[in-house]
């Protein structure tokens, strides 16, 4: 295992300050043990050094006036990681924790991720420390607008294709789609998560909330389980949340929490959906007026969380969907799950779950989806947004869900046979990261020293 160490004392020393980044990378490499002991190639080859460094970093400026007409400036990012097995893929985050270690620990999960799906694609991403809120919707567009105008020398249909993440919707998406075919004159699907009304997909929206719940399902299948009336625990309140809360419901188990910046919102009776999609889909309000409409709810604040952990893990429930941020599930909190009986972890989010929290889950037998492979639902639809661009082709919103669906179960297979293959049976972690690794790097070797 020597090699984790020198990897990760490299990165500290070629790539300093980047904890989240030296985190995810930490967390694969442990998990590839087994097949770099088997596969000798795989060192001789130098694959770890060269997977841990992007093929390429681009960072810009990204300067944009106010509403008040004053100049205001903030960071770009496009981390373009990997292209082994296609155009580089993986969403644009606008938020104001974004700086280079939050977007090369995402762009290097996305490498894995794209390959559990099968799909050709490679892993990248990108973002912003911009904070769409508070902002008015010329803000924004004047942002997105500049974005573009140093982003669209690096991306294309058969280069690099970003998508929306954390603060980028639809709305971000036109107004950047709108800049690039502004400054190149070209109509093609450079972006996905567009609208309906001009080559987007249809179940994009809710393809990583449904995904994570798909997957879910697939764990409890081979345990002849499954989500119909079990309570459970749903942190985040954007996408991924509320399309998770939306299919847990079509799938008859009852969603009890939803949380956002402000607090946690808890109603034993089941979330009300439709609420929630109000509040953060339209009025963009807090968590906490959910309670002018359900007395019987209650509002915890982030000042009254635990010091060691989130709310939200703290109540009984049967399952667990953290779809908020990264490290948002402590190792506390895992105790918490297990003591009030969670039988199953699920992630939407990336890196929603510390090392130590991990592996107390997968030493309670806890089934534990990795971000990796719970939430690779949101990619896959976009790469088939992409084949429907480049066929231009509109598919049936059934038609969509399920090609969801097989994938992901294909995704679950896969990392459940490999599991068992390394005689880890039940360990998804090691099974996603081997069976993603294993595809880029077989890629990376036919193709050379690139």
């Amino acid at each position: 295992m020597s090699y984790i160490h020198e990897t990760i004392s490299d990165l500290k020393n070629t790539s300093p300050a980047q904890c989240e980044f030296y985190q995810a990378v930490e967390e694969v490499l442990e998990s590839l043990a087994p097949i770099l002991e088997s596969n000798k190639l795989y060192q001789q080859q130098a694959i770890i050094q060269r997977l841990v460094e992007p093929e390429r970093q681009i960072m810009f400026r990204v300067p944009w006036v106010d509403d008040q007409g004053q100049i205001q400036v903030n960071k770009g990012y496009r981390i373009e990681f990997n292209s082994a097995l296609g155009p580089y893929k993986g969403g644009l985050r606008f938020h104001p924790s974004v700086n280079a270690s939050i977007i090369k620990f995402l762009g290097f999960e996305q490498i894995f991720k794209n390959a559990l799906t099968g799909l050709p694609i490679g892993g990248g991403k990108g973002g912003s420390n911009f904070n769409p809120k508070g902002k008015s919707d010329d803000e924004i567009m004047r942002f997105c607008q500049s974005f573009m105008t140093e982003l669209y020398r690096h991306i294309g249909p058969t280069t690099d294709v970003p998508a929306g993440d954390i603060g980028v919707g639809a709305r971000e998406i036109g107004y950047m789609f709108g800049q690039y075919k502004r400054l190149t004159g070209r109509y093609e699907g450079v972006l996905t998560g567009k609208s309906l009304l001009w080559g987007g997909s249809l179940v994009r929206k809710e393809a990583t909330g449904y995904g994570v719940v798909y997957f879910a399902e697939n764990m409890l299948s081979i345990k002849d389980e499954s989500l119909k009336s079990k309570k459970c625990l749903v942190s985040g309140s954007g996408n991924v949340a509320i399309y998770a809360m939306e299919k847990l419901y079509q799938l008859g188990a009852t969603p009890i929490t939803c949380t956002d910046s402000t607090g946690t919102i808890f109603h034993e009776s089941g979330i009300d959906l439709t609420l929630v999609k109000q509040l953060k889909e339209k009025s963009r309000k807090s968590l906490e007026a959910y309670l002018t409409e359900h007395n019987d709810a209650k509002f915890i604040p982030t000042s009254e969380y635990p010091s060691d952990g989130h709310a939200v893990w703290r109540i009984k429930a049967d399952a667990a969907f953290p779809c908020a941020t990264q490290n948002e599930l402590t190792l506390a909190d895992a105790k918490a799950l297990i003591a009030n009986g969670c039988q199953l972890v699920s992630e939407g989010a990336n890196m929603p779950s510390t090392q130590d929290a991990i592996n107390t889950l997968i030493d309670a037998k806890i089934s534990y989806g990795p971000g990796k492979a719970a939430n690779a639902g949101g990619v896959s639809t976009s790469q088939l947004e992409m084949a429907q661009n480049a066929s231009m082709q509109t598919w049936s919103f059934e038609e969509v869900d399920q090609k969801l669906q097989i994938i992901m179960k294909n995704i679950f297979e896969t990392a459940h046979q490999t599991a068992i293959e390394f005689g880890q049976p039940g360990n998804l972690v090691l099974g996603a990261n081997i069976a993603g690794f294993k595809r880029v790097a077989d890629a990376m070797l036919e193709q050379g020293v690139v």
